[in-house]
């Protein structure tokens, strides 16, 4: 399994109660892309800039699809425009191939047995390997849980010096979320002031 494969399942699975925005977890699932794109050598990182590396065949198509998308010219890609670009409906995309590998199912509802209710997770070996991951508090999957609000805030260390691009891609990958939780705050405070002038106040 991937990295965004297992904070998917780890959003739906260990943490059912702190709901997640979509916007949110796109932008987290498009970090962890990145960082497994770092850790299988297709990328690395110049500074904020992400210069692509080898094109290792990769085992899940969407993170293929991550490495087919990468701008290949200087002056290459900052890690942020990268978040912001691959991170559009990235979470939708990560729920549709769970759904068509199996990995899910509707539950019924009580009292209407034709009736689907909310999707929930089958049990797998993707769904134990996630859970073994988010138990062991694996740094990188335990700083996008963090970074999302589906667990408390992770103050633990990496274990060598040589996760700076890691760091990088966290730190980024924070930032986003901050910006985007500002236009959000944006948004809501222009609508109660449109909405105040209709009723007149």
């Amino acid at each position: 399994m991937t990295t965004p494969r297992d904070l998917s399942i780890a959003v739906m699975d260990m943490a059912p109660g702190r709901p997640v925005e979509q916007g949110d977890l796109s932008l987290a699932l498009a970090g962890a892309e990145m960082i497994d794109l770092l850790g299988a050598e297709a990328i690395r990182l110049d500074g904020d800039r992400i210069v692509p590396g080898l094109r290792p065949p990769m085992a899940d198509h969407l993170l293929d699809e991550a490495a087919a998308s990468l701008i290949r010219e200087a002056p290459y890609e900052s890690v942020e425009d990268w978040l912001w670009r691959r991170g559009r409906g990235l979470s939708a995309a990560y729920l549709a191939a769970l759904e068509a590998e199996g990995q899910l199912t509707r539950q019924p509802r009580r009292g209407m047995p034709f009736r689907s209710g909310r999707t929930v997770l089958v049990d797998s070996p993707a769904r134990r390997a996630a859970a073994d991951r988010w138990t062991s508090d694996e740094p990188v999957l335990a700083a996008l849980a963090a970074a999302i609000g589906i667990r408390d805030d992770w103050t633990g260390d990496f274990p060598t010096t040589a996760d700076d691009a890691v760091v990088t891609v966290l730190a980024a990958v924070n930032d986003a979320l901050m910006e985007l939780e500002a236009v959000r705050q944006r948004r809501a405070i222009e609508n109660a002031a449109f909405d105040n002038i209709w009723r007149g106040e």
